[in-house]
């Protein structure tokens, strides 16, 4: 339930007039009182022979009582409550009720305080109704209104429980502006699933994502079809911008433009400004670096870099300095901004919605300090710039890596925001990474089931030399790894880095230390990828002749113990199921 009240306006017949009329949109059906401060009051919108002058001259009469200058200059209150989307409709007698406990929380009619201000709640749609008060009582007096919309907002969340209605975090001042009544239905009308003033911020969002400059910004804007207009300081200067999309207009035909801070606070052209100004510090040999990144093999290059960007990232945030860190979770934003741009169709969806989520938790009172978090905006520049990622092979199972490692990352991210109090952002963190679970296990199925029957094709002295180097490395771990499906495409890929010349302890080793694995779904998953980025092995075994049995001696002072075996449901064929 969402309670929020208006600016103080000077004529009560006017609130009226659009309270009762079709609304800017013709969004307004069947508008009637649900509630007042008197039971007798009329009704303009279901009694015939009651007028809209009739309520007013009501509602202004103590108004009208006190001297002139006794009276407020603006004495019209009006204040709107909304309930979520997916909250039950309620009966206008339930209407009535919150409509009466709100102007008592407010200071405008308490019964239990004796006189107080006239009032009137109009529902003229489903899910909200307005209240509209004039702001002397009826004893002559100015009704107490200080913090007037702390003390709505505090019985909302009473009602929100008492109602049994969805549950809101109290707000801090740094939410993105929702759409109003009028955008949602203007929107349904037009048979859109989401509003222009929420097409439009994701659109810019997408477009600042890696982007370096005024100009590269702008020119994202105009390719997603955007139409821009600039505002200019008198002295030539740029200092804002304003987008709406081709096929949104107004009643005079003419498009609706939205500034960029009205879409998002950090979305204003300052704001943006910020996320490149640590670039200017950027070496030269890091530019030259993005010549070879557009070549073949650059979605999968592009994921690789940015699976390590995340995996350094994760660190920043978890010990960091609190502003580093905010800017670090803010560049995240833009990474699965991009990642979501340019995957594969089976994964976008959930990838979009991920990044719809985190755009909440990425950003909050701590002022960002940009420039520390150059790497992970340069992974989304190289996402970006790497083009769409198809589904499958090297691309499909890099996707499945960088999304891994940044489940680890937002999961940070809400850890952080949880130790300074930020609920909103923790509750859109931990949505993201909900999303970005669901992304995984799509993304992972088919190169972890490689990996799985490849590891069950392994000889069994092979297996026995893993399970021992699991015990001495992990021993904490080791009994949940071998129970868990991912055990063999584990040990497929410590098989496979051996192979490559690397010490396989030294490498469980590196990839356990200072980063932790209390949140993964499967310890044995976040190790494989872990291990594949570190000793630079291919995401995508399908193509890679089977590993050789021939490394399969046994080491001295090694004691054989027989591996876990895994219930039938996760043997043979069922392998490629045990990762959907």
């Amino acid at each position: 339930m969402i309670p929020r009240i208006q600016k103080r306006g000077q004529r009560t017949i006017g609130l009226l007039y659009y309270l009762y009329g079709p609304g800017k949109f013709e969004e307004h059906t069947d508008p009637h009182l649900v509630a007042s401060w008197d039971d007798n009051a009329p009704d303009p919108g279901r009694d015939p022979s009651a007028t809209l002058k009739q309520l007013q001259n009501l509602l202004d009469q103590p108004v009208e009582n006190v001297e002139q200058a006794d009276r407020p200059k603006k004495h019209v209150w009006h204040l709107s409550v909304r309930n979520a989307e997916e909250d039950r409709l309620l009966s206008d007698e339930e209407w009535g009720e919150v409509a009466r406990r709100m102007v008592a929380a407010a200071g405008i009619d308490d019964p239990q305080q004796g006189a107080g201000c006239r009032w009137a709640a109009v529902r003229h749609a489903d899910d909200h109704i307005h209240i509209i008060a004039t702001l002397v009582r009826e004893d002559g007096f100015n009704p107490d209104l200080d913090h007037d919309a702390l003390r709505v907002q505090a019985q909302a969340r009473a009602l929100e429980a008492e109602l049994g209605l969805r549950r809101l975090n109290k707000g801090d001042g740094t939410g993105a502006k929702r759409p109003t009544s009028a955008e949602r239905h203007k929107a349904k009308r037009q048979g859109r699933e989401r509003t222009a003033r929420e097409e439009l911020r994701e659109a810019v969002r997408r477009a600042v994502t890696g982007a370096r400059s005024d100009e590269e910004f702008f020119d994202r804007l105009a390719a997603a079809g955007l139409l821009i207009r600039k505002r200019a300081a008198p002295s030539g200067d740029l200092i804002g911008y304003k987008v709406a999309l081709p096929d949104d207009l107004n009643r005079d035909g003419e498009p609706v433009f939205y500034p960029g801070a009205r879409l998002a606070p950090d979305l204003s052209l300052p704001r943006i400004r910020e996320r490149w100004s640590g670039d200017a510090q950027e070496t030269p040999a890091t530019r030259q670096e993005e010549a070879p990144r557009t070549a073949p093999g650059a979605p999968a290059s592009a994921r690789r870099r940015t699976a390590s960007a995340t995996w350094q990232a994760v660190l920043v945030v978890e010990h960091g300095d609190d502003a580093v860190a905010a800017a670090h979770i803010a560049a995240a934003g833009e990474v699965l901004d991009a990642l979501a741009k340019t995957s594969a169709a089976h994964t976008r969806r959930n990838l979009r919605d991920a990044a719809a989520a985190f755009e909440r938790a990425s950003r909050s009172h701590v002022r960002a300090v940009r420039g520390h978090d150059q790497a992970l905006r340069q992974a989304a520049r190289d996402l970006v710039h790497g083009g769409p990622a198809l589904g499958r092979g090297e691309d499909g199972a890099t996707t499945a890596m960088a999304i891994d490692m940044l489940i680890f990352l937002i999961t940070a991210a809400a850890r952080w925001h949880a130790r300074k109090g930020h609920v909103q952002q923790v509750g859109a963190a931990t949505r993201a990474a909900e999303h970005l679970r669901t992304a995984y296990q799509t993304a992972s199925a088919q190169p972890l089931g490689v990996l799985y029957q490849r590891g069950r094709r392994l000889s069994r002295p092979m297996l026995q030399r893993q399970t021992v180097l699991l015990r001495e490395t992990l021993p904490e771990l080791v009994e949940q790894i071998l129970a868990e499906p991912g055990w063999y495409a584990l040990a497929t890929t410590i098989t496979e880095a051996e192979a490559a010349g690397h010490d396989p302890a030294a490498l469980l080793s590196d990839v356990t230390e200072r980063r932790e694995l209390g949140s993964a779904g499967s310890i044995s998953d976040v190790l494989v990828w872990r291990i594949r980025r570190t000793a630079d092995l291919p995401a995508d075994a399908s193509h890679l002749p089977e590993t050789s049995a021939a490394g399969s001696r046994s080491t001295p002072g090694r004691t054989t113990i027989e591996p876990s075996v895994p219930s039938k449901r996760h043997s043979g064929e069922e392998a490629t199921r045990t990762y959907r």
